[in-house]
């Protein structure tokens, strides 16, 4: 079956032409201008000598010229590989090299590292400006991919591609080892838009907040795809300030929030007073648990419903989500229409529901990845009779609501009882000085693995470390609670804002 996930781009252009596709800075496009430009930009990369199936990677901000190249680059056939902007040379050419990239889309004044990164692999380097300023030595202008003929219909010569054909290739973090390309297909990606968007009821109408970065699957998939597909306006902003994103929110009305636990957990201290926010009709949160005091808290304060959902790259973003009305908190709700999912203990046999049947998650449908690129045995090892295996531990309920214990990776055995950090952090956030917390384990020569809570107090706050213990051991069972607190100003966060663990053990 030939298909290419930019058709949601073109048909929504066809449909309506002048609606908006994005907001900036008050700059507003079209999703005529969208398509046109993008259309544009595919047949400025097929002249540039870009063959169907070649990878082009994108290491841009949250700004309208990342939409052009994304879709311009499906329209060519080509593969797109998002990549943080924040990385440096030695990460962005490993992304390079392992991806076999034909060509980079960067921004001109955030430029060094992957300057440095194409030099060393001859990756060419194709630069978006914002000034008039001369672009560094090697580098070329991105205007001179956009093909300066008028096309002959909207959308341009999209190219034919397979619906099993790999559009998107995504980096995993990388965690345990070197990243790995997730390899999500046109299909898929269609898939995971029409029917997210169905689930939430996004109309032509909605206006989303797009702060989430579009370099991540969750940005990508669950923001730009959905809302693109809807023929909905994105109100777009760079980086997440808790006060330039509620300006944008005031002005472009925003009625659908999509963010994560930290970006809830920030606003829901700011204070509105005085805004008119009357448009905001559901949130939406992803990427991380959310703990139950954060959801009541931004839920009383801007009266709108928070819908917690559950995924991962290698499922191009969404795999369960809680439904409007039909929701469960700490929940992450049920399977999408067309996945399937079950817990299973280490041999793979499925487990009963009920909270006391905690295993490994499982999941199959339309969502989940072909593969790793070029990684047949990682693939085999995720992929197993068609369920992929996502190292997430969890139990289902009598009622069919899913519900995430923890990573697999983050299970502390502390004398030979599971410790799960989540449980943990739920009680750490309910503490009135607590602004974050993450819980870890710490090798430990009586008990193999110790509890330690690393926490950051709230801004006047304060607490001492027994102080925090002696409020947990009061709520938990004896050999759950932490008996190490650390304290930091703030927190690690990766680049989607989810707390990295890795990072603070290290520490």
């Amino acid at each position: 079956m030939s298909f290419n996930l930019a058709a949601i781009l073109t048909e929504t252009a066809l449909a309506t032409p002048d609606a908006p596709a994005c907001r900036i800075s008050g700059n507003t496009t079209s999703y005529r201008e969208l398509d046109e430009l993008s259309g544009r930009v595919a047949a400025g990369l097929r002249s540039a000598g870009l063959s169907p199936g070649q990878v082009v990677a994108l290491q841009l901000p949250n700004i309208p010229h990342f939409l052009i190249a994304y879709f311009g680059a499906l329209k060519a056939g080509l593969v797109v590989l998002p990549l943080n902007p924040l990385l440096m040379a030695p990460e962005i050419e490993y992304h390079l090299t392992d991806s076999s990239a034909a060509l980079l889309v960067g921004f001109a004044s955030m430029h060094a590292e992957a300057a440095k990164a194409c030099e060393t692999t001859e990756t060419p380097l194709y630069l978006v400006s914002m000034t008039d300023d001369p672009l560094p030595e090697g580098a070329r202008s991105v205007l001179e991919l956009i093909s300066m003929e008028p096309l002959e219909e909207p959308g341009g010569d999209v190219t034919a591609r397979d619906a099993d054909d790999t559009a998107v290739l995504v980096y995993t973090s990388g965690t345990t080892g070197k990243p790995k390309g997730a390899e999500l297909t046109h299909f898929q990606l269609y898939m995971n838009c029409t029917v997210a968007g169905e689930l939430f009821g996004v109309k032509s109408d909605d206006v989303v907040l797009a702060v989430l970065p579009f370099f991540h699957v969750f940005g990508l998939s669950s923001v730009v795809n959905v809302f693109v597909r809807r023929g909905g306006c994105m109100s777009i902003l760079p980086r997440f300030l808790p006060g330039a994103v509620l300006d944008a929110m005031e002005a472009d009305r925003v009625t659908v929030i999509g963010g994560v636990p930290t970006m809830l957990h920030a606003l829901a201290r700011e204070d509105i007073g005085g805004r008119d926010l009357s448009a905001l009709r559901v949130a939406v949160s992803g990427g991380a648990s959310l703990p139950a005091d954060v959801m009541r808290t931004f839920e009383d304060k801007y009266g709108i419903e928070v819908l917690e959902g559950y995924g991962m790259t290698e499922t191009a973003a969404s795999c369960s989500f809680n439904r409007p009305g039909d929701k469960k908190v700490l929940s992450i709700g049920k399977p999408m229409w067309g996945v399937k999912m079950r817990v299973c203990d280490p041999v793979g046999q499925l487990l009963p529901a009920g909270r006391e049947h905690v295993g490994e998650i499982h999941i199959k449908g339309h969502n989940v990845m072909k593969g790793y690129r070029g990684r047949p045995e990682a693939t085999a090892e995720t992929l197993r009779d068609g369920w992929l295996h996502t190292g997430d531990l969890g139990y289902m309920d009598e009622d069919g609501f899913y519900f995430i214990v923890d990573r697999a990776k983050d299970l502390v055995i502390r004398g030979g009882f599971n410790v799960y950090p989540r449980e943990i952090e739920e009680v750490l956030y309910a503490h009135p000085a607590v602004l974050e917390a993450a819980v870890i384990g710490k090798p430990d020569e009586r008990l193999g693995e110790e509890v330690v809570a690393v926490v950051a107090l709230r801004p006047g706050a304060s607490a001492t470390a027994g102080e925090i213990i002696g409020y947990t051991k009061e709520r938990l069972a004896a050999y759950k609670y932490p008996r190490e607190i650390r304290f930091m100003d703030e927190l690690p966060k990766g680049p989607s804002g989810k707390i990295l663990k890795a990072v603070l053990r290290e520490g």
